[in-house]
């Protein structure tokens, strides 16, 4: 049942290969290898160099893409699945594990409907309080996601077109959830700030909104909350989380800053 519920992920491109490394278009050096089965907590998609060396998606892949406003993107969660998948920061090389909690493995209970990963090379620091919001941030890289109409693979590292923001309040802290659209998106074009989304993608951003805002409540756990009146903020001040989070990220890597059990060397 496990070989073939295995078989099944890899057609539909949830699973990488375990057969072979795979390179990405966006950054044709960098490849992938999976470790361990889906579904259980070995399970690992390690990133590799064009030499085999191991690498870590969220210190070693570049978040500039080079083109302004468009920034590289790590999938961690494809769209329309639930297993919970994500960077595990605190590991040797941060590959992509699944979320464990009361040593459970995590899921959704429903499945998420755009693609979902983080921006390499940032980080939501815990120390700082957002002078808004009056939280801080919640010690993991920059979420985004993507409203694309392709399912992306898991481990994909995509050029991603920023668009908006919305400032999500979970638990306390700051978890800023960016919205971008992958630059070869067919839509990619007519998507240049928040107001094309919703005028080209009605009900995307308040479907965003609401899917984070109530994805917690099976648990038992509260609804989340939204700051700035829970609007959707408009590209400029993405580009401003953005830098803020990279900042956070170079000064976390330098040492200025405590980094607590996280991995960064």
């Amino acid at each position: 049942m496990a070989t073939r519920l295995t078989l099944q992920r890899l057609r539909t491109g949830l699973l990488p290969s375990p057969l072979r490394v795979r390179a990405f278009s966006a950054l044709p050096a960098v490849k992938t290898a999976v470790e361990g089965d889906l579904g259980t907590d070995k399970y690992r998609l390690r990133f590799k160099d064009a030499s085999g060396k191991e690498i870590s998606p969220w210190h070693d892949i570049p978040l500039h893409s080079g083109v302004p406003g468009v920034f590289n993107a790590l999938f961690e969660i494809p769209k329309n699945t639930k297993p919970k998948m994500e960077v595990a920061t605190k590991e040797p090389n941060n590959p992509i594990a699944q979320d464990v909690k009361k040593g459970k493995l995590r899921d959704y209970h429903g499945p998420i409907f755009w693609n979902y990963g983080m921006l390499p090379q940032t980080w939501e620091d815990p120390n700082e309080q957002h002078p808004v919001t009056k939280c801080s941030g919640d010690n993991d890289p920059l979420d985004v996601v993507e409203i694309g109409s392709e399912s992306l693979p898991q481990g994909a590292v995509e050029p991603v077109k920023l668009l908006g923001v919305l400032a999500m309040i979970d638990d306390g802290e700051l978890d800023w959830k960016l919205i971008a659209i992958r630059t070869n998106d067919a839509l990619a074009s007519k998507l240049n700030d928040i107001d094309d989304v919703e005028k080209h993608c009605p009900g995307v951003i308040s479907g965003i909104r609401e899917w984070f805002r109530w994805y917690k409540t099976p648990d038992g756990k509260p609804l989340n909350a939204f700051g700035y009146e829970e609007k959707a903020l408009d590209k400029k001040m993405a580009l401003e989380v953005v830098a803020e989070g990279h900042e956070a990220w170079k000064k976390l890597r330098e040492g200025k800053t405590e980094k607590g059990k996280l991995w960064v060397e």
